[in-house]
């Protein structure tokens, strides 16, 4: 008999969902009443909902297979691996490869995201994400009735700028998002690594459009991730594009220019179908029109598809040898390497990991499943439920962030692999007389010099009362949360102004952006730090060649006129070593510059102190320095 009711309490407690918003398949999952994490599934018991969306003429939303189903027809309609897009810039040259999409230009009047041109709108990434959420919600509620609070999970490498998109898309979506999760991190919580006593792990997670790999160690219940790295335009897509390179050429569509949006879209989806296959084939293919009007059908071999991709694999090995060194570990030195993302069931990536740490990788899970099922325990864990053992997870900051100062100079005041969520302040104070602001320049990478580095925010402290250089102090503390996002503060001390930003870049990392910076600060290490130490000198420089002239202009009369021309001499031999290039050179005329003046400053300072003693007698003078001393001592014996 068919049931035409399903009895349920109305005011049972929403459920925690975790959310693994994917490149190409998405999935949502809770942990039940026995504490085991699984996901949801709809009518065809399918988990995975294809990331992919269609916006009908009549505004109408399609999502997950239905809107798959329609890319083909319309190409330009059907948003595929908006995550690729999420947090970059409309100007980004690396998007505007990565499918047949009108791209709007960046817009004048407002923030410089990337827009799909739909129907005659403008759609972001942000929106694409949201309507993908807005599904997976619906899907969680046909079972859980309610859904509460949602952990959604990010690559590792996902900057400041694609953080927050993903998160404004949850908040779009009616999601209330407790954190953002790394994917690694998640995957190391499904795998119940958390139950271990202690242990060194590595994620190899390759997705549809992101790499990461991440260096976990887990001691005494503190999971941390010791190093991470990846590339946010790196996964199983491009092993699509691969094969439709090869595809093209062979249907006499070798001019990329000369492709009609339909049959890219066409061969594309071909493609995703050939390399499934070829997981358990040693030949796949499809039948295809060509440049002529015929369709034929067109085959590649495993052996062929094992070839196309070896470079992508490469790329990985450079960033997962990286992580290791950055993590001071060595692949004999792990305990276990888990698999995560859909790409990893091709047998030539399990072959190439395998190979590159020496041993055989963990794939007992789903790596497609992975997760979701991890972010699911987290959101279980963070809505106060006891189902699951306690973890305290540390994630790590990918690149160090700091602020600009004199000469352009970066101080560092979060280093790079710092855990998460993390604080630290510094203290500055004005290099010019008379200085009634702070700009503050936010940057984020490895070199020495701000111009070498990425900007991120500027925003500027005002309203500073005139004083001497040297008395202001402004501090400044940085707090990037356990969503990956920084926060700054910056207070002057001795009036309480204070202001407070979040940073939210307006684009995102160029593909091969972070992978570069770290690059380049290996090899431009000397260099740069000869271009601080030259900054630095010029900025001291200038200082103490201020100092002494306006020293010498307030008091003329107790410098006679060959000390004066002295000082003129080796003042203007640090001048012009300023504008040169040799730091030590600058720092000689500094310490010849401090002999010329000694005198004189002797003179000065026997001046003030007359100054201050005039028309006082001995004894009270002996009064204070004895008052002086009993405070000193007394602070001594305290």
């Amino acid at each position: 008999m068919t049931a035409l009711f399903e009895i349920f309490d109305p005011k049972a407690a929403p459920k925690p969902i975790g959310i693994d918003l994917g490149t190409t398949n998405s999935l949502v999952a809770w942990v039940d009443a026995n504490g085991k994490p699984m996901v949801a599934r709809d009518c065809d018991d399918v988990s995975l909902v294809p990331s992919v969306v269609h916006y009908r003429a009549d505004g109408g939303v399609v999502v997950g297979r239905g809107a798959q189903l329609l890319a083909s027809e319309h190409p330009r309609e059907t948003i595929v691996s908006a995550k690729r897009y999420v947090g970059r810039g409309a100007d980004d040259d690396a998007v505007k490869g990565l499918g047949p999409y009108d791209l709007l230009p960046r817009a004048d009047d407002g923030p410089n995201v990337v827009r799909f041109k739909v129907h005659g709108r403008a759609v972001t990434p942000m929106e694409v994400s949201a309507e993908i959420l807005r599904s997976l919600k619906r899907l969680a509620e046909d079972e859980l009735r309610a859904v509460g609070g949602v952990v959604i999970t990010v690559p590792a490498y996902f900057d400041e700028a694609q953080r927050q998109a993903t998160k404004d898309a949850g908040r779009l979506a009616g999601l209330d998002v407790l954190r953002l999760l790394n994917e690694p991190t998640a995957a190391a919580l499904a795998y119940g690594l958390d139950k271990r006593a202690s242990g060194t792990f590595a994620v190899y997670d390759l997705g549809g459009g992101t790499f990461d790999v991440s260096i976990l160690h887990l001691d005494d219940g503190v999971f941390q991730v010791k190093s991470t790295g990846g590339d946010t335009a790196l996964g199983g897509d491009d092993m699509d594009r691969a094969i439709a390179e090869e595809l093209f050429v062979a249907m006499g569509f070798a001019d990329a220019s000369a492709r009609p949006a339909a049959i890219v879209r066409l061969v594309l989806d071909e493609s995703r179908k050939i390399k499934h296959a070829l997981t358990t084939s040693d030949v796949a293919g499809a039948d295809l029109p060509h440049a002529g009007g015929a369709v034929s059908r067109v085959e590649i071999s495993r052996e062929r598809f094992d070839a196309l991709i070896a470079p992508l694999l490469a790329r990985t090995g450079v960033t997962c040898r990286r992580a290791l060194k950055d993590a001071g570990v060595k692949p004999e030195q792990l305990d276990g390497v888990i698999l995560v993302g859909g790409a990893t069931r091709v047998p030539a990536v399990r072959a190439y990991v395998a190979k590159l740490f020496g041993r055989e990788p963990l794939a007992d899970i789903d790596p497609e499943e992975v997760v979701a099922l991890g972010a699911a325990v987290q959101a279980n864990q963070l809505a106060g439920s006891v189902v699951t053992d306690e973890v305290l997870l540390l994630d790590v900051i990918p690149l160090s962030l700091g602020i600009e100062v004199g000469g352009g100079v970066v101080d560092k005041i979060l280093p790079r692999n710092t855990a998460t969520p993390a604080s630290a302040r510094a203290t500055y104070t004005t290099q010019e007389d008379n200085q009634t602001g702070f700009v503050v320049h936010v940057v984020q990478g490895e070199r020495e010099l701000a111009a070498d580095c990425r900007s991120l925010a500027t925003f500027t402290l005002g309203g500073i009362p005139p004083m001497p250089a040297g008395l202001a102090r402004l501090e400044i503390t940085f707090r990037v949360d356990e969503n990956g996002m920084l926060g700054v503060h910056a207070v002057e001390a001795t009036t309480g102004l204070e202001q407070t930003v979040t940073v939210e870049p307006s684009f995102g990392l160029d593909d091969d952006t972070v992978e570069q910076m770290l690059i380049d600060a290996l090899d431009h290490g000397e260099d740069d730090l000869d271009a601080r130490k030259l900054a630095e000198q010029r900025v001291e420089g200038r200082r103490i060649l201020a100092a002494t002239r306006r020293a010498m202009a307030d008091s003329p009369d107790l410098l006679d006129a060959s000390e004066r021309a002295a000082v003129e001499a080796v003042a203007a031999k640090l001048e012009k070593a300023i504008e040169g290039t040799d730091a030590a050179r600058i720092t000689l005329y500094i310490d010849d510059l401090d002999a010329a003046t000694k005198p004189f400053a002797a003179r000065r300072m026997n001046e003030a102190v007359a100054a201050a003693l005039r028309g006082r007698d001995v004894t009270s003078v002996e009064v204070e320095v004895a008052h002086a001393k009993g405070i000193e001592n007394a602070h001594a014996d305290g």
